[in-house]
């Protein structure tokens, strides 16, 4: 009974809460049961708050019994990034030096959530302030794949992906600067979503104006994100992008029915030069032929002036330097070596350089805005091959289909930076598998601000896939 618990969607759990068939404090004590079980092999949690959740779940049962009013998700567990802020319990960075930090206050997405009954369980792993694709550091070690464990968990959500994907929990808080929540999603086979700019707020950011980073849901299933969505999404004083923005009816969106005639769908495989592995071309087509199924259009168009990465390292690695320069030169010998690397990558970046890029930015959100005046969404892969080996470097090469690589980022997540640049919501869903049994993601993209419509597309492809319930053994 416990196993069938752990991998049952919240929005079934939601139900059973609801009519009685179910207690909240057995929900918690399964799914605390399984983290603490799987915890040694997948590495994908920093802290398991099992005493306080338990309280939780206590209350949440009390108030059921009462027949008290419910939340949204009244009594179903919750894991959150150990890079977002958690009132009362520890959340670190990832950083060695901040390995005893515990918050005054909760960031405001996960206030909104737990104001809905959510029950925290714990705080996910993340590199040094979520700075790469890879869920490893000095702190902890690193984050295996819920597939494999020769394989990363990606990153840098990574330990949020891994706990969704194991059925530790069915609802986790991720976050996103260039594809934090897709690359884990597409690695360990869950729906990770990076909204629109400003549809959750983001409380903790110090740029707010020219913020480019999310804070996320990540879910086994598109009904699971809209939930999330519902319970996160509107206006909060502490981001400007997100004054005055209505919030829709997400969970009614994300309802699989009706079909797709008469809307296009404009795809792309990859940006000119970028090579992508033969069974992740082959997935993606399938995943197009299940859209012209639902009566999408399709239309493919040229990924030129799509290569990102080097605005997106100009602007991004200048902001960590301004941010962390002076922490790094602190505690230098509590970092990573990757870390470090990184911060001195924007050295030699002016100030007129950094400018240029965000002019490339303004520019790089007109050419997707001009795609939309020919479709309703776009599609591509979220990642270029599957997951890396757990020994991957990140500034090592990386291998397609027998090929190497300088380079990785560019060559394994070339579609994910763009978004976080111009603010459109994109959702990597699974997609399909290849022949050693490892995920393999597809991302949508919608129109800005149209959050709700996307969710609307991605649940009919997850219905039309067949995948969902498929889940590690």
């Amino acid at each position: 009974m416990s196993q069938d618990l752990c991998f049952l969607p919240a929005t079934e759990l939601r139900a059973r809460i609801s009519s009685k068939e179910v207690s909240p404090v057995e929900i918690t004590r399964a799914v605390l049961e399984r983290a603490e079980r799987l915890q040694p092999e997948l590495n994908c949690f920093i802290t398991l708050c099992g005493e306080e959740a338990m309280v939780q779940a206590q209350t949440a049962e009390r108030q059921v019994m009462a027949g008290e009013p419910l939340g949204l998700l009244h009594g179903i567990p919750l894991t959150v990034k150990d890079i977002v802020n958690t009132r009362g319990v520890r959340t670190t960075f990832g950083a060695v030096p901040y390995r005893n930090n515990v918050p005054d206050e909760d960031a405001v997405a996960v206030a909104r959530l737990r104001a809905q009954g959510a029950v925290l369980i714990g705080k996910t792993t993340t590199p040094e302030f979520g700075s790469k694709c890879l869920t490893d550091s000095p702190l902890f070690g690193r984050t295996r794949n819920a597939w494999s464990a020769a394989r990363t968990s990606g990153g840098s959500s990574g330990g949020a992906a891994v706990a969704v994907a194991s059925g530790i929990a069915p609802l986790a808080i991720a976050t996103d600067g260039g594809g934090s929540t897709r690359i884990p999603a597409a690695c360990n086979g869950v729906v990770g979503l990076k909204q629109s700019n400003g549809v959750i707020p983001h409380s903790q950011v110090q740029d707010a104006f020219g913020n480019q980073t999310y804070v996320t849901p990540t879910t086994r299933s598109v009904a699971d994100t809209a939930l999330m969505m519902q319970a996160m999404a509107g206006e909060d004083a502490s981001d400007p992008w997100s004054i005055g923005l209505a919030v829709p009816d997400f969970i009614e969106a994300a309802t699989p029915s009706g079909d797709l005639r008469g809307r296009k769908v404009l795809f792309c495989l990859s940006p000119p030069g970028r090579p992508v592995a033969s069974e992740v071309a082959a997935s993606f087509r399938a995943s197009l032929e299940r859209l012209a199924g639902l009566g999408a259009e399709l239309e493919e168009f040229s990924g030129e002036g799509f290569d990102v990465e080097p605005i997106w390292r100009a602007i991004n690695h200048t902001v960590w330097r301004s941010r962390f320069e002076p922490f790094a030169e602190k505690h230098g010998d509590e970092l990573s070596e990757a870390f470090l690397r990184q911060l001195a990558l924007a050295a030699n970046v002016s100030g007129v350089e950094y400018q240029r890029a965000m002019f490339e930015r303004t520019a790089l959100f007109r050419r997707v805005q001009s795609l939309f005046t020919r479709a309703d969404w776009l599609a591509m892969p979220t990642l270029t091959r599957t997951a890396l080996p757990i020994e991957q470097d990140l500034f090592g090469a990386i291998d397609i289909d027998g090929r190497s690589f300088d380079n990785l980022r560019p060559h394994w997540f070339p579609w994910t930076m763009p978004f976080n640049m111009t603010g459109h919501p994109a959702i990597s869903l699974p997609g399909g598998f290849d022949r050693d049994g490892l995920p393999i993601g597809i991302q949508l993209v919608g129109r800005f601000r149209a959050d709700a419509e996307l969710l609307r597309l991605a649940a009919m492809f997850e219905a039309s896939s067949g995948l969902l319930g498929r889940w590690p053994g």
